[in-house]
């Protein structure tokens, strides 16, 4: 896998997306969509603390990506989160149509981490995208990312 200066400059701020999330009382996951052209078109951050677990951004992604753009500008698109889309998100994604995936850390470190430090698992299963979307292109995770992403799922997951 060999990842763009741009690509890291997105994950970046998928980064920050998920510490704006934990500052805010929310659970830490941030995206972007952007365009073949390299605009951010929608970003978005984890917004589950109201009660709605379907909050994640790359669902809003989808949401907003159905709303405002092609199939064509859709499929060109690329997705840029600081965790792997959990199942619910992955299915969204490939329903909608949308292109590349490139995750910060991958659903299967996390599952590890919540393990490690036994807290809770998720309710729905930890799968691969590539397992959900057969034939998307799903980059990740980015091992730069993994010690700050490490830090922010434990500030907000592991027991006290």
């Amino acid at each position: 896998m060999t990842l763009s200066s741009h690509d890291v400059d997105h994950l970046r701020r998928c980064v920050a997306l998920a510490r704006e999330a934990l500052a805010a009382g929310d659970q830490p996951f941030g995206s972007l969509l952007v365009a073949a052209t390299g605009e951010v078109l929608f970003e978005d951050r984890n917004r589950v603390a109201g009660g709605d677990a379907t909050r994640h951004p790359e669902f809003e992604i989808c949401r907003w990506a159905a709303a405002h753009l092609s199939p064509a500008a859709r499929a060109a698109a690329t997705v840029y989160t600081s965790g792997e889309h959990c199942a619910m998100c992955s299915a969204a994604h490939g329903w909608v149509g949308l292109g590349r995936i490139v995750f910060a850390t991958s659903s299967g470190q996390l599952t590890g981490w919540l393990r490690e430090w036994d807290a809770p698992s998720s309710p729905v299963a930890a799968l691969p995208i590539a397992q959900v979307v057969p034939g998307v292109v799903a980059e990740g995770p980015v091992s730069d990312f993994e010690p700050e992403m490490r830090a922010l799922y434990r500030q907000c997951f592991a027991p006290a």
